[in-house]
């Protein structure tokens, strides 16, 4: 395997109804199951919220990896995400994701940093770069 391909596993064991268990190795195990709209139990995570997971937290990982690189430090970053699921011609899929995210820093000269980082998290998050809806961005800079 060379540094340009790399590859991710993950199994689900289906224990019941409409629920499995989602095993990655090495790390902890989550129930997952279909959400309550669709007839699954209220309490476990969704599929359909491990994407906007994944979308969210992807965001966060290459934010902070660009503020490394561009050497500033920030106090604190929340990402809201909104993942929208409709129904098209082929079944339902999700047609728009919004990331509302917020990040703080200590000084007023480091809003363009952090500005740029958020920019440049947009254009390079992998996740949302790899799905098919469209992802909007809602940025916030505040020094505090």
């Amino acid at each position: 395997m060379t540094d340009d391909v790399h590859e991710y596993l993950a199994t689900v064991n289906w224990k019941h109804g409409r629920i499995g268990d989602l095993i990655i190795e090495g790390k902890p195990n989550v129930e997952v199951a279909t959400p309550p709209e669709f007839e699954g139990p209220k309490g476990i995570i969704s599929p359909e919220d491990l994407f906007v997971a994944a979308a969210t937290s992807c965001f966060m990982t290459t934010f902070v990896t660009f503020s490394k690189k561009m050497r500033f430090e920030f106090k604190s970053f929340s990402c809201d995400g909104h993942g929208r699921l409709e129904r098209v011609d082929k079944g339902f899929q999700f047609t728009k994701l919004v990331l509302k995210t917020k990040v703080s820093v200590a000084e007023e000269d480091l809003l363009p940093k952090a500005e740029r980082a958020l920019d440049l998290a947009g254009k390079y998050c992998l996740v949302s770069n790899s799905m098919k809806c469209p992802t909007e961005h809602e940025n916030s800079v505040v020094v505090g």
